[in-house]
Parts: C-alpha cells; sequence; structure tokens
C-alpha cells in the first residue's frame, strides 16, 4: 500500500475559482463544486468525484489526470489544524486502498467534508 500513498499524495494548498479548462472532463449530471490549488496543479471535486491534474516535467506542459470517484470511498476521516499544525488531513478508504489529502491550514476542512458527506451518504 505505499505506492498507493506515495503516488497519490496531494497538498491543496488554497481554494480558487473552478478552472474552464474542466468543463471537457464533466460528465452529464456532473457539477464542479470546488477547487484548490496544490503545488503545482489544481484538484477540482465535483459532485460524483476528485478530479486532481498533476503537470509534469520542466515545461508542465504534460498533465496526468486522476479521477477519483466518491462510489470508490468506503470510509473517510478528517482531521482539523491544532494550534501547532501546518496542515489538515483528509484520509480516505477506497475500494483500491488508503491514501491521505494535506490541506493547508487556511483551507476549510469542513467545506469539503460536507461536499464529500452529501455525495456518498
Amino acid at each position: 500500500m505505499a505506492d498507493l500513498n506515495a503516488m497519490l499524495a496531494w497538498t491543496f494548498t488554497q481554494e480558487i475559482d473552478v478552472p474552464k479548462s474542466v468543463d471537457d472532463l464533466l460528465v452529464p449530471g456532473e457539477v464542479a463544486q470546488i477547487a484548490y490549488k496544490t503545488v503545482r496543479d489544481t484538484a477540482v471535486v465535483t459532485n460524483k468525484r476528485f478530479i486532481i491534474s498533476d503537470k509534469q516535467g520542466l515545461t508542465g506542459k504534460k498533465v496526468e489526470v486522476y479521477t477519483i470517484p466518491f462510489k470508490s470511498i468506503i470510509m473517510y476521516s478528517s482531521e482539523n489544524a491544532g494550534t501547532f499544525d501546518l496542515n489538515t488531513e483528509l484520509e480516505l478508504w477506497t475500494t483500491l486502498g488508503r491514501f491521505k489529502l494535506n490541506l493547508a491550514k487556511k483551507v476549510d476542512i469542513r467545506k469539503l467534508d460536507k461536499i464529500i458527506a452529501e455525495a456518498i451518504l
């Protein structure tokens, strides 16, 4: 499982406007609800999944897109930041394994919590 955790290691640094480029990836009935800046990329949360763009190479022209459907989430936990913590954590248990998403302290973990809960419950 270490390979999955290493591969799926993203940090959401701040909430941003949903990029127009995600429109080409949405299926009928899917709505983009929130987006986050990552170190080099963006993550969009829809009513059905996470869509995470991962720019690669020196120029960033090559982009890999990861999709994590909410229907694959079996359980999740969220942890808000304490006084001395730099970030909050969202841990997902999926049909493929378990991994964590890190969120900067200024990102509202409870807002993301609610979007996930509405989608999977």
